[in-house]
């Protein structure tokens, strides 16, 4: 149990290292979250009462959204970690700091003095992060508590204005999973203040379990609690993953040091300094939700389904994002606070992760497109959805992941403004890129229907890209740019031949396998997809990579087993 405990409290200091425990924990949740679109496809199909239950998310997530993501995305994580930072420094300079004191007196208890002293000034830049934490915690829990109960007392005024294309009975419905749900942001905030200090202290493994937990509790939901109770079963299935998301990270947070205090000290200096940082972060967040409000109206007026399949293939093509995008953005947020104002450093922390995740994210993008049907079929073909449903949510998962390497680097982008305290550039360039979003869907919304919903989506996460990038160059410099166009063109020859490969895998099994079944679906799309991974592995190879051999050297060093020397290749090419 001991040896457990050290597991999951281990400190990860690598990039590399953390970001592939978070995609690995991001892997298992995706692919629980498929598992549980899977059970929701087969037993509601993509109509009606799916469409409640996802319209029915969209106010309690926007609560969630604005009030803790605004607080910890904006600058909890930097001035935590600065604070602490101040008592790691102190700490470090303990043992040379006291050694020369204590020569230069010549005195025994110098050195006691001063390791004494230092103790102190390092317990107590530990008590201004812990101050902090219990600051933020208390000012979050009382907005989400008044917010909710507000929710709770309107949402029937509310359901009336995000589902206005939902007959009385519907909304109705959509109503009262809202107000169960409303329930949920209270215990996400708490997890989410947790998951904020796990990272500031790079104990990454317990806060990557937690979305693992939180799609459990929803398909115990699915499962056990519809059958008892209908519809308001998957609500509250959404209420106990929030739950679970919350309790998983506790323990951990304690044993870090953290110990609740009732403290509302809204003049505490650390306090106002996160709320000035907060506020264009939250009206950023907030135009990012009225573009999904705007959405889920439109989608709402449109055919039976259409709010279900969009989210579906939004889920769907939000799983490379997941993995690899955020994955790889959450990892390297401490290292960039704490490089943020060394233009050197920060560029070269920026620039390897964003290669990183364009490694992965190209051939994904690729992959994608190629095997759409075959996914759509694997994951989501069963029960009550059938054929229809299957091409509406392929030709939506296409336009999709037309901007998936957009989608995939905003996140870091984004945490690079926030590490160097500046949340006012995103909130600004948010609103031009919500702006289009949203005159991009009204158009397209129906022309094309719920596709023409994700090409807006698309367009906009481009146009959003493209602004964050060069705002980010102007304030920076050049961010490696020349290195990171190559290693873009050696992904994009790779990608483009794995999706050859797997056309033409497709085509040569397809005699052997039965198309109406499962297995021959299942079979078809693994052999092409490992067709299309294999190809694209061996081209990085042949192009040298950096990535693929830094990849593996990572890999390497964390098996139980030297191989070989392409673990010492990727260290040399990737100095």
């Amino acid at each position: 149990m001991a040896k457990f405990k050290d597991i999951l409290s281990k400190k990860i200091d690598s990039i590399t290292v953390a970001a592939a425990l978070v995609a690995l924990s991001s892997l298992a949740s995706r692919l629980l979250g498929v598992v549980r679109d899977r059970i929701l496809a087969g037993q509601f199909g993509a109509g009606q009462t799916l469409d409640i239950y996802y319209a029915a998310f969209r106010i309690p997530d926007l609560i969630f959204n604005l009030i803790v993501l605004g607080a910890l995305s904006a600058g909890f994580i930097p001035i935590f970690t600065s604070l602490l930072k101040g008592g790691e420094a102190t700490t470090e300079g303990r043992e040379s700091s006291a050694e020369i004191k204590a020569r230069s007196n010549n005195q025994e208890g110098s050195l006691q003095s001063a390791t004494s002293g230092l103790d102190a000034a390092s317990e107590a830049n530990n008590n201004e992060a812990w101050r902090l934490a219990n600051n933020v915690l208390n000012f979050l829990l009382l907005g989400l508590f008044v917010l909710s109960a507000v929710g709770i007392i309107f949402a029937p005024a509310l359901t009336r204005i995000i589902a206005p294309g939902f007959d009385s009975e519907s909304q109705a419905l959509t109503s009262v999973l809202t107000r169960i749900m409303f329930l949920s942001p209270i215990f996400l905030g708490i997890s989410g203040i947790f998951g904020g200090i796990l990272q500031s202290f790079k104990r990454f493994l317990v806060y990557s379990l937690a979305p693992i937990f939180y799609n459990v509790g929803i398909i115990i939901g699915a499962l056990y609690f519809v059958p008892r109770w209908g519809v308001a079963g998957l609500a509250w299935g959404v209420v106990l993953g929030a739950f679970l998301h919350m309790v998983v990270q506790w323990p951990s947070v304690c044993r870090l040091g953290f110990r609740y205090k009732f403290l509302l000290q809204a003049r505490d200096v650390a306090v106002r300094r996160l709320g000035r940082m907060m506020v264009p972060r939250t009206l950023s967040l907030a135009i990012s939700q009225i573009n999904l409000v705007v959405i889920t109206i439109l989608a709402s007026r449109l055919s039976s389904g259409s709010l279900a399949v969009f989210n579906f293939a939004n889920n769907l093509q939000s799983f490379p994002i997941g993995i690899f995008g955020v994955s790889f953005a959450i990892a390297a947020f401490p290292s960039l606070a704490a490089s943020a104002f060394n233009r050197e450093r920060l560029t070269a922390d920026f620039s390897k992760t964003i290669r990183q995740i364009l490694f992965f994210i190209v051939p994904a993008t690729v992959l994608i497109i190629a095997l759409r049907a075959q996914i759509i079929r694997v994951v989501l073909g069963t029960g009550n959805f059938d054929w229809n449903d299957t091409i509406l949510t392929m030709n939506t998962l296409g336009y999709f992941a037309i901007s998936l390497f957009a989608q995939a680097t905003i996140p870091l982008l984004v945490r690079v403004f926030y590490a160097r305290e500046n949340s006012a550039t995103p909130f600004y360039l948010g609103l031009v890129t919500v702006a289009a979003n949203i005159v991009l869907s009204l158009i397209l919304g129906p022309l094309m229907g719920v596709a023409g919903l994700a090409l807006a989506f698309s367009i906009a996460n481009i146009i959003n890209f493209i602004l964050l990038w060069i705002c980010l160059s102007f304030s920076i410099g050049a961010l490696d740019l020349g290195r990171i166009l190559i290693s873009v063109f050696k992904f994009s020859i790779s990608a483009a031949a794995a999706g050859g490969a797997a056309q033409i895998m497709k085509v040569i099994v397809w005699p052997f396998i039965d198309m109406t079944k499962f297995s021959g679906v299942f079979i078809q799309l693994v052999a092409a997809g490992l067709a299309g991974i294999l190809v694209y592995a061996l081209f990085c190879f042949l192009f040298r990579s950096e990535e693929l051999f830094g990849f593996l050297a990572a890999t390497r060093r964390r098996l139980p087993f030297k191989k070989a020397k392409i673990g010492d290749q990727g260290e040399a090419l990737g100095r």
